[in-house]
Protein backbone atom coordinates (compact mmCIF):
# COMPACT_ATOMS: atom_id res chain seq x y z
CA UNK A 1 0.00 0.00 0.00
CA UNK A 2 2.80 2.20 1.21
CA UNK A 3 4.02 1.73 -2.36
CA UNK A 4 1.48 2.62 -4.24
CA UNK A 5 1.25 5.98 -2.08
CA UNK A 6 4.81 6.53 -2.88
CA UNK A 7 4.36 5.80 -6.92
CA UNK A 8 0.77 8.02 -6.53
CA UNK A 9 3.10 11.02 -5.12
CA UNK A 10 5.91 10.89 -7.43
CA UNK A 11 3.80 10.54 -10.50
CA UNK A 12 2.10 13.61 -9.71
CA UNK A 13 4.72 15.45 -8.85
CA UNK A 14 6.48 14.92 -12.55
CA UNK A 15 3.15 15.69 -14.53
CA UNK A 16 3.35 18.90 -12.09
CA UNK A 17 7.03 19.65 -13.17
CA UNK A 18 5.81 19.10 -16.54
CA UNK A 19 3.32 21.17 -16.75
CA UNK A 20 5.41 23.95 -15.24
CA UNK A 21 8.13 23.64 -18.04
CA UNK A 22 5.28 23.74 -20.56
CA UNK A 23 3.79 26.82 -19.14
CA UNK A 24 7.46 28.41 -19.50
CA UNK A 25 7.73 27.33 -23.09
CA UNK A 26 4.47 29.46 -23.78
CA UNK A 27 5.38 32.32 -21.96
CA UNK A 28 8.84 32.79 -23.40
CA UNK A 29 9.35 35.82 -25.26
CA UNK A 30 8.72 36.23 -29.57
CA UNK A 31 12.55 36.86 -29.84
CA UNK A 32 13.76 34.05 -28.25
CA UNK A 33 10.91 31.78 -30.33
CA UNK A 34 12.01 33.03 -33.50
CA UNK A 35 15.73 32.43 -32.83
CA UNK A 36 14.21 28.70 -31.32
CA UNK A 37 12.76 28.34 -34.28
CA UNK A 38 15.51 29.50 -37.02
CA UNK A 39 17.95 26.92 -35.36
CA UNK A 40 15.53 24.03 -34.97
CA UNK A 41 13.35 24.53 -38.77
CA UNK A 42 16.75 25.37 -40.87
CA UNK A 43 18.25 28.63 -42.06
CA UNK A 44 16.40 32.02 -41.60
CA UNK A 45 14.37 33.68 -43.98
CA UNK A 46 16.32 36.94 -44.76
CA UNK A 47 20.09 35.66 -44.18
CA UNK A 48 22.41 35.09 -46.59
CA UNK A 49 22.29 31.35 -48.13
CA UNK A 50 25.56 29.53 -47.06
CA UNK A 51 28.37 28.94 -50.38
CA UNK A 52 28.97 25.52 -51.64
CA UNK A 53 30.83 23.49 -54.26
CA UNK A 54 28.97 20.12 -55.49
CA UNK A 55 29.61 18.19 -58.61
CA UNK A 56 26.80 17.32 -60.29
CA UNK A 57 25.83 13.19 -61.90
CA UNK A 58 27.55 14.87 -65.34
CA UNK A 59 30.98 15.97 -63.31
CA UNK A 60 30.58 19.35 -63.89
CA UNK A 61 31.26 21.51 -60.73
CA UNK A 62 28.76 24.27 -59.36
CA UNK A 63 29.50 26.73 -56.63
CA UNK A 64 26.71 28.87 -55.44
CA UNK A 65 28.75 31.98 -55.58
CA UNK A 66 29.05 31.37 -59.07
CA UNK A 67 25.73 32.01 -59.47
CA UNK A 68 25.24 36.01 -58.14
CA UNK A 69 22.74 37.50 -60.30
CA UNK A 70 20.42 34.68 -60.90
CA UNK A 71 17.63 33.57 -58.56
CA UNK A 72 18.26 29.90 -57.25
CA UNK A 73 15.75 27.44 -56.30
CA UNK A 74 17.68 25.31 -53.74
CA UNK A 75 15.83 22.00 -53.15
CA UNK A 76 16.84 19.26 -51.13
CA UNK A 77 15.37 15.02 -52.12
CA UNK A 78 16.18 11.35 -52.46
CA UNK A 79 15.68 8.70 -54.71
CA UNK A 80 13.67 6.84 -51.61
CA UNK A 81 11.48 9.82 -50.74
CA UNK A 82 7.89 9.82 -52.12
CA UNK A 83 7.11 13.46 -51.97
CA UNK A 84 10.45 14.14 -53.79
CA UNK A 85 9.40 11.58 -56.35
CA UNK A 86 6.08 13.24 -56.61
CA UNK A 87 7.42 16.84 -56.92
CA UNK A 88 10.03 16.02 -59.84
CA UNK A 89 7.36 15.81 -62.91
CA UNK A 90 6.65 19.48 -61.57
CA UNK A 91 9.86 20.67 -61.17
CA UNK A 92 11.05 19.40 -64.33
CA UNK A 93 7.94 21.36 -66.20
CA UNK A 94 8.88 24.21 -64.63
CA UNK A 95 12.86 23.91 -65.82
CA UNK A 96 11.35 24.33 -69.20
CA UNK A 97 8.72 26.83 -68.53
CA UNK A 98 10.97 28.96 -66.22
CA UNK A 99 12.79 32.47 -67.15
CA UNK A 100 16.40 32.23 -68.04
CA UNK A 101 17.48 33.95 -64.63
CA UNK A 102 15.97 31.30 -62.56
CA UNK A 103 18.32 27.83 -61.56
CA UNK A 104 17.43 24.92 -60.05
CA UNK A 105 19.76 23.22 -58.10
CA UNK A 106 18.03 19.91 -56.97
CA UNK A 107 21.10 18.32 -54.50
CA UNK A 108 20.35 14.98 -53.97
CA UNK A 109 21.53 13.68 -50.62
CA UNK A 110 21.55 9.84 -51.24
CA UNK A 111 23.66 9.08 -53.60
CA UNK A 112 25.02 6.00 -52.88
CA UNK A 113 22.11 5.15 -54.64
CA UNK A 114 20.75 4.74 -58.06
CA UNK A 115 20.36 8.52 -58.59
CA UNK A 116 21.55 8.57 -62.47
CA UNK A 117 18.80 6.00 -63.00
CA UNK A 118 15.92 8.03 -61.51
CA UNK A 119 17.49 10.81 -63.38
CA UNK A 120 16.77 8.49 -66.19
CA UNK A 121 14.17 7.05 -65.57
CA UNK A 122 12.22 10.84 -65.00
CA UNK A 123 13.92 12.20 -67.74
CA UNK A 124 15.19 15.43 -65.82
CA UNK A 125 17.10 17.69 -67.26
CA UNK A 126 18.28 20.32 -64.53
CA UNK A 127 21.32 20.24 -62.88
CA UNK A 128 21.77 17.06 -59.58
CA UNK A 129 24.34 18.13 -57.93
CA UNK A 130 25.66 15.09 -55.14
CA UNK A 131 25.77 15.87 -51.64
CA UNK A 132 28.52 13.01 -51.09
CA UNK A 133 29.54 14.02 -47.82
CA UNK A 134 25.98 15.29 -46.24
CA UNK A 135 27.93 19.05 -45.72
CA UNK A 136 25.35 20.74 -47.65
CA UNK A 137 22.13 19.23 -46.19
CA UNK A 138 23.59 19.80 -43.05
CA UNK A 139 24.95 23.60 -43.60
CA UNK A 140 21.58 24.04 -44.33
CA UNK A 141 19.79 22.44 -41.82
CA UNK A 142 17.63 20.68 -43.50
CA UNK A 143 15.02 18.40 -41.27
CA UNK A 144 12.93 16.85 -43.51
CA UNK A 145 12.52 16.33 -47.27
CA UNK A 146 12.11 17.63 -49.70
CA UNK A 147 12.84 20.91 -48.61
CA UNK A 148 13.28 24.01 -51.03
CA UNK A 149 14.65 27.32 -50.30
CA UNK A 150 14.28 29.70 -52.71
CA UNK A 151 17.38 32.00 -53.13
CA UNK A 152 16.94 35.99 -54.52
CA UNK A 153 19.78 37.06 -57.15
CA UNK A 154 21.72 38.98 -54.36
CA UNK A 155 22.23 35.46 -52.89
CA UNK A 156 19.12 36.03 -49.82
CA UNK A 157 17.32 33.21 -48.81
CA UNK A 158 13.61 34.87 -49.47
CA UNK A 159 11.32 31.92 -48.65
CA UNK A 160 11.37 28.15 -47.95
CA UNK A 161 9.21 25.60 -48.61
CA UNK A 162 8.74 22.53 -46.97
CA UNK A 163 6.79 19.01 -48.77
CA UNK A 164 6.63 18.28 -51.85
CA UNK A 165 5.56 21.35 -54.10
CA UNK A 166 3.65 21.87 -57.12
CA UNK A 167 4.22 23.63 -60.19
CA UNK A 168 2.21 26.72 -59.50
CA UNK A 169 3.89 26.58 -56.14
CA UNK A 170 6.82 27.03 -57.85
CA UNK A 171 6.47 29.98 -60.27
CA UNK A 172 4.62 31.65 -57.17
CA UNK A 173 8.25 31.36 -55.21
CA UNK A 174 9.96 32.80 -57.85
CA UNK A 175 8.31 35.52 -59.23
CA UNK A 176 8.43 36.74 -55.33
CA UNK A 177 12.16 36.48 -55.76
CA UNK A 178 14.34 40.03 -56.76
Amino acid sequence: MIKKVIAAVVLVTLLTVAIVQAMDKKTETPETTNQTTASQDGLAIGAKAPDFELKTLTGEKIKLSNLKGKKVMLNFWATWCPPCKAEMPAMEQFSKQMDKDIVILAVNIDPQLDVQGFVDENKITFPIPLDVDDKVNETYQVLSIPTTYFIDSKGIIQNKYIGGMKLEDMKDYTKKLK
